[in-house]
């Protein structure tokens, strides 16, 4: 059997934003071409201009309902927000063809994903933990991810034959989504680390003395682009950043461990995020200006 064979004939999204985006552009046109999405932003007319974008960009078929884009999928990536990955799996586990893969691709908790996992395997589907394990861009579809659950290495050739890379973290649901979880802490806490010290540092007008000192501290990190990567994240992120730490904080609390850093960093990354600024301006002093502004 070659690789191909296991390439289903018809895939579907559910929810079609950036990461989504990001796959079906790597995959190309002619994957793109078996693929149809459903985006729950698409029943706003202002809304679902985005998603309009986002296919016509990949030539991927935008469906009218969520029944007609699962209508003879052989797999489904489930890309929404973390906030809204039960409730997909609920909506879409009727219309799920019996025996298709379910990539629940959200940054949920251990526990929601396990959640999730009985609505699919009840209505016939196989579900898969999916932890993205990186920013989408620059790799795209080849972005690094690990997969878990009972049917995590029947789904690996699946996405093998997509040019996925995909690594098994175990055969329980929740064991890759942990990993991914456990990781945030530190990922999008230095995030939040980030904008409320050097937020306040440029307020006080003392920046160049604290990046300085944290340069000494740590020279191996470039603090200053580095602060204006982690602004531009939030600025651009920060509401699905913020639903991700939720999430965080639930895993911590899973585990009987106080989960006070992770809802704090969840604060910042909402704060910013209903900004709405954008983050052309380039460098961290920009950047930081504006958020200030709305502080």
């Amino acid at each position: 059997m070659t690789q191909t064979d296991h390439l289903p004939a018809h895939l579907a999204f559910i929810g079609f934003g950036e990461a989504a985006e990001a796959f079906a552009t790597g995959w190309g046109a002619d994957i793109a071409a078996r693929i149809s999405a459903w985006d729950v932003k698409l029943t706003d007319s202002d809304a679902g201009a985005l998603p309009r974008a986002r296919a016509a960009r990949t030539g991927v078929r935008l469906a009218p309902g969520r029944a007609e884009a699962l209508a003879g999928a052989g797999a489904v990536f489930c890309l929404v927000t973390a906030d809204r990955a039960t409730e997909a799996a609920e909506q879409s586990a009727a219309d799920l063809p019996r025996g298709a893969f379910w990539f629940d691709g959200n940054s949920c908790s251990p526990g929601a994903k396990r959640r999730s996992a009985e609505l699919i395997e009840g209505a016939g589907g196989r579900y898969v933990d999916v932890a993205i394990m990186s920013p989408v861009y620059p790799k795209m579809h080849r972005t690094p991810l690990l997969i878990a659950g009972p049917h995590a290495a029947a789904a690996a050739p699946v996405l093998a034959a997509l040019g996925m890379e995909a690594a098994v973290a175990g055969d329980a649901v929740g064991a890759a989504s942990a990993i991914k979880m456990v990781r945030s802490v530190m990922v999008k806490g230095m995030e939040a680390l980030t904008a409320e010290c050097l937020l306040a540092a440029r307020r006080a007008g003392v920046e160049d003395r604290v990046l300085a000192s944290l340069q000494a501290s740590a020279p191996g990190l470039r603090w200053e682009q580095q602060a204006a990567y982690n602004l531009e994240r939030m600025m651009v992120h920060g509401r699905r950043r913020a639903a991700e730490m939720r999430e965080v904080a639930a895993t911590l609390a899973e585990l009987g461990l106080p989960n006070g850093l992770a809802a704090a960093t969840a604060d910042w990354q909402q704060r910013i995020g209903d900004m709405d600024l954008p983050a052309d301006e380039e460098g961290f002093a920009a950047r930081a200006d504006a958020v200030l502004k709305r502080l």
